[in-house]
């Protein structure tokens, strides 16, 4: 009889967990937006999709940088090393995002990174960052 009791219980303090991790990431990534912004031409919170998988962070660009980051990662290329930037509405997988979502694909020496952003946030990555195609200078616009 105090089994199914212990089970909901179980399942009730897991399920508290993940929203406690879930609201304490969402504070660090506001950290480290805070952190870029002084210094960086946009910054913003996206999903990185690496595979299947989608790892929250915050993005930032400074006049030759591109940074994404959240606790667990630390990660930055220098724009001289993109080849290209594109704005889609699909995945390079195929899978389309929602439709409040764009996604920001930033190619590197043949390796595609992929952030999905709100379709707000999208338009001043692009604003700031435009779309070009290998062989095109990689520059930030001016704000």
């Amino acid at each position: 009889m105090t089994f199914i009791p212990s089970v909901i219980l179980v399942l009730l303090v897991v399920g508290l967990v993940v929203v406690y991790l879930r609201m304490r990431q969402r504070d660090h990534l506001d950290v480290l937006v805070k952190k870029r912004q002084p210094a960086s031409k946009v910054v913003s919170r996206a999903e990185y999709v690496e595979g299947m998988e989608k790892i929250p962070v915050a993005l930032a660009l400074t006049a030759d940088t591109f940074y994404y980051e959240n606790p667990d990662l630390e990660a930055s290329f220098e724009l001289a090393r993109v080849d290209e930037i594109e704005y889609d509405d699909e995945l390079a997988i195929g899978k389309t995002v929602d439709d409040d979502c764009r996604v920001m694909r930033l190619r590197c020496h043949g390796a595609a990174f992929e952030f999905i952003l709100s379709k707000a946030d999208a338009a001043k990555w692009a604003a700031i960052l435009p779309a070009r195609r290998m062989g095109e200078p990689a520059t930030a616009q001016a704000v």
